[in-house]
């Protein structure tokens, strides 16, 4: 199960971007609606999810930061203070418990119910 899918679940509203330079137009756009940055580290475009992690707390540091990988370990410096990282592959379970942590208690989401 990939992270969209996993926060999808739990009843988050999800928002995906190609690459960082997209994710940073979309959170350009949309920055007061979010709550959290779910990213991996390796992915196309000119940032990686370390550099996009640091750009979004310099910009908006109240967004809260998961950023995950299965090949690389983050060294210090890497990361900004607020940003939390999930070894790959992980499961719903270490999302959520991440996602508690992570989140103060007056961010979590509504539910998303579909109406029929």
């Amino acid at each position: 199960m990939d992270a969209r899918s996993i926060l999808e679940d739990a009843g988050y509203r999800c928002h995906e971007a190609d690459d960082g330079d997209g994710a940073i137009d979309l959170l350009g756009q949309k920055a007061e609606q979010i709550m959290l940055l779910f990213s991996d580290v390796e992915m196309p475009g000119s940032l990686d999810g370390f550099e996009l992690a640091r750009k979004v707390f310099a910009t908006w540091p109240w967004i809260d930061i998961v950023i995950a990988s299965g090949r690389i370990t983050p060294e210090p410096g890497d990361m900004p203070e607020n940003a939390t990282f999930i070894s790959k592959p992980f499961t719903a379970r270490l999302v959520h418990d991440h996602l508690r942590q992570t989140l103060p208690d007056g961010k979590k989401p509504e539910p998303l119910k579909e109406k029929s």
